[in-house]
């Protein structure tokens, strides 16, 4: 079967004409958010690509002349965190397209603090251990232990009661 390339295109159409019917039955605030959200992921889009680009830029260069040692602790955070970085935006962009696209509240707790957990663990991938006190360690354990408490509580008051 020849590829025509509108395979994805009934879902695209599917997309925009469900978004041309809703935004006929939004408040002037609804289609507000709507609008943000869209400048918003094309803002986090532009971020995201300038971050990969920047990353190609330093890494390349980098593998091509052999100078890239993964096995260097300096190197292997640096690059680690870099690619964090990048991860975290993505998260943030699908974040935002999916609310847009559930047509639920914008804010949604629980990617909040999966997001805020992987910035947390970013931290600890790129901390140097030579420049870190005990209290910030701890601090920083103590964050994670309290994002991962809520975020379990959040996910068993949304999952249905089982019976023992």
């Amino acid at each position: 079967m020849a590829d025509t390339g509108n395979e994805s295109r009934p879902a695209t159409r599917a997309f925009f004409d469900d978004a041309r019917r809703y935004w006929r039955l939004m408040s002037a605030y609804e289609r507000f958010e709507e609008l943000v959200v869209y400048a918003l992921s094309l803002v986090i889009a532009i971020v995201v690509v300038i971050a990969l680009y920047q990353l190609f830029q330093r890494v390349l260069p980098l593998v091509i002349g052999g100078g890239l040692d993964p096995l260097d602790h300096a190197v292997f955070q640096q690059l680690f965190g870099e690619i964090f970085t990048v991860l975290i935006a993505l998260e943030f962009k699908h974040s935002i397209i999916r609310a847009a696209m559930r047509r639920d509240s914008i804010v949604q707790v629980r990617t909040v603090l999966l997001i805020a957990l992987l910035a947390i663990s970013r931290k600890f991938v790129i901390l140097d251990l030579s420049a870190t006190t005990s209290s910030m360690v701890a601090a920083l354990s103590g964050t994670t232990v309290g994002l991962g408490a809520v975020y379990w509580l959040l996910s068993r008051s949304e999952s249905p009661l089982r019976s023992p």
